[in-house]
């Protein structure tokens, strides 16, 4: 009878052991687990084709006037040249410079410019021009993703076509001939700062240009500078502005410019 019970004992406590390990165990995994259903995301209807603006796109030039900018020296309307669908460049001197009247952070962008098919020059006075993904000054401050003929130019290559200025060597060369449309598609990061101007985060930009990878997440140093080492300056939001560099022969132009807001 004594063994008997020993040996219930005995399964008992083998039987209570290996219960608790069971319980123990992780249940195993369901594919539920990982699905997950919200937020759902917003429908956007895609533009006609990929250079058309989206259904929830800021439109900031269709070609027809110039309401969405303003100079960039003194916040006066643009007065840049609007014929035929596209923007100009203006040559007329103190006009300079123009931006965006409402500012952004992080964003979705398209744009289109043209080199005109007589340019003349060489090196970086061919063509001449920038679009500035954060303008943080009235002049050449923020942070530039350059406009230029390198078709057959050579010029230093952090400043050719598809650099970003002065910081990035664009991955590939896609220029098409001057007279040609190229088109810019840019998926821009700004920077956050914390409250005494440190770097919280750095501005991370990635460029398709002609539908070609120049820059992939690109990790920017600061500011793009014509002279010395970039540094970061605290902003929270800034416009896109478009340069009037002034070393071209003949005016640069622009069209289809539209930017969809990423929160």
């Amino acid at each position: 009878m004594r063994t008997h019970c020993l040996k219930f004992l005995a399964f008992a406590t083998l039987f209570s052991v290996a219960a608790s390990l069971s319980a123990q165990q992780p249940a195993a995994p369901k594919h539920e687990d990982t699905e997950v259903y919200e937020p759902v995301p917003p429908v956007v209807t895609p533009g006609a084709s990929n250079a058309a603006p989206p259904s929830d796109a800021i439109v900031l030039f269709d070609g027809k006037n110039l309401d969405e900018w303003v100079s960039a020296q003194d916040k006066s309307p643009a007065k840049w040249a609007v014929a035929d669908g596209v923007m100009t460049v203006s040559k007329v001197p103190g006009v300079g410079n123009i931006e965006t009247k409402r500012s952004f952070k992080d964003y979705q962008l398209h744009v289109e410019w043209k080199i005109p098919t007589n340019i003349t020059g060489s090196d970086q006075a061919r063509g001449n021009s920038g679009v500035f993904l954060a303008s943080t000054g009235p002049k050449d401050a923020g942070y530039e993703l350059q406009v230029l003929d390198s078709y057959n130019n050579k010029t230093y290559v952090n400043g050719q076509a598809g650099s970003i200025y002065k910081q990035a060597i664009p991955l590939a060369n896609p220029n098409r001939k001057p007279g040609e449309w190229q088109s810019y598609d840019v998926v821009w990061t700004a920077p956050r700062f914390n409250d005494d101007g440190s770097v919280k985060t750095p501005a991370y930009v990635t460029v398709f240009f002609n539908g070609i990878v120049v820059q992939n997440h690109f990790e920017l140093k600061g500011e793009t500078l014509y002279v010395g080492k970039p540094v970061y300056k605290k902003y929270d939001t800034a416009p896109i502005k478009l340069q009037a560099h002034g070393d071209h022969s003949e005016p640069i132009s622009f069209r289809n410019i539209w930017v969809r807001e990423l929160h």
